[in-house]
């Protein structure tokens, strides 16, 4: 188990380590950026065919929220708690 356990390690570091050494590059990074793109592109138009209602509502409430919409406002003021509730577990213990 634990020899099973080092070679995996030992190929996790291999990996990063060649990983690193190709995005060293400012050409590699902006290969991967593009692809990356073409690759989210094709999803959600994959998405939106499947189930073109739901792409409408997105499109329908991107960048105006409505403020009665109860679920949505929820939504927004738990992650805000979740940063002030962060905020102030960090500074407790300082």
């Amino acid at each position: 188990m634990a020899k099973r356990l080092n070679s995996m390690l030992v190929l996790g570091l291999g990996v990063a380590g060649v990983g690193a050494k190709y995005f060293s590059k400012q050409e590699n990074r902006a290969k991967a950026m593009d692809v990356y793109q073409s690759v989210k592109d094709k999803v959600v138009s994959l998405w939106c065919e499947q189930n073109p209602s739901a792409c409408e509502d997105l499109v329908e409430k991107a960048g105006n929220p409505d403020p009665y919409d109860l679920g949505d406002s929820r939504m927004v003021s738990e992650g805000a708690m979740y940063s002030v509730d962060y905020y102030n577990k960090e500074e407790q213990q300082q």
